[in-house]
Parts: structure tokens; sequence; C-alpha cells
């Protein structure tokens, strides 16, 4: 039941779903590097800044578990059903890399840690901090670097 990959989410989500991000990812990056070094540094900045679905996940958990506990607390007990959904949600998140809120999450978007990690790592690989910069012809065939 309890998935122990680091990549579980995207095993969770629709292949479809995953490909688009992909697909986007890819087009992102080949304009960071038709840009040259600004457009690189740029883009770095851009990802030290994105929310992953992590980091969306768990300010979403949060804020309705507040919610739901400070409407218990004020107007009516039954909102503490709200707090006890959301935990059992974060509970399955952690186990299997899935909540109910995880596709509406991916379908805006949000990608995985291990999603954004690749794309910078595939810009500083292109910008030469790992040695010898390398000359791909499409951000895919970096992206694809990125991943060995």
């Amino acid at each position: 039941m309890a998935r122990t990959s680091a990549f579980r989410t995207e095993e969770s989500t629709p292949r479809a779903l995953n490909e688009q991000i992909r697909r986007d990812t890819e087009a992102t990056l080949g304009a960071a590097l038709a840009g040259g070094d600004p457009a690189i540094e740029t883009r770095l900045k851009q990802l030290d800044a994105e929310w992953d679905t992590e980091r969306t996940l768990e300010t979403l958990a949060a804020s309705f578990v507040l919610t739901g506990t400070v409407l218990g607390a004020t107007v009516d007990r039954r909102w503490l059903a709200l707090p006890a959904v959301v935990s059992a949600f974060l509970l399955q998140h952690g186990l299997q890399g899935w909540c109910p809120p995880l596709p509406v999450i991916r379908a805006l978007g949000v990608r995985t840690p291990a999603e954004i990690a690749e794309e910078r790592t595939a810009l500083k690989a292109a910008r030469g901090d790992f040695g010898p910069r390398p000359r791909p012809r499409s951000g895919r065939t970096l992206l694809a670097a990125a991943k060995r």
C-alpha cells in the first residue's frame, strides 16, 4: 500500500498529464537555453520561487485544517469534520503519494520537487556548472541528460 519511491506522485498521476508537464518543462527549458546565460540565470531564479506539489498541498491542507478548527470552535462543531478529512488526505498522500486534491494540483501544472530539480540541473549543466558545456539541440535532449 505504501509507496517508497521518490517519484510516487508522478506514478500516481495520469500518464497524459505527466507528459503535458514534461512538454511544458521542455519548452520552458528550450526557451531559456535559446536566450543564453542571462535567460538561464532568470529561469534559475524563477525555479527558486516555484511552488512544488508538496508545498502547495501542505499549504492548502494547513489552510483547511485551520479554517475547520476555527469554525468548529466558534460556529458549529460539525466543522471539525473538515480538519479530520484533510488530515486523512495528508496521511494518504504520505503513504501512497496520492490524495483527492492532487489531480487538481497537477492539472494546474504544479510540478513535483523532482521535476523542478531536473530542470534546474539541466540549466546548470548548460551554464557549465558541472564541467564543459554540453551543446544540445533542444531542451528535451538536455533534460534527458540531466536525469542520468
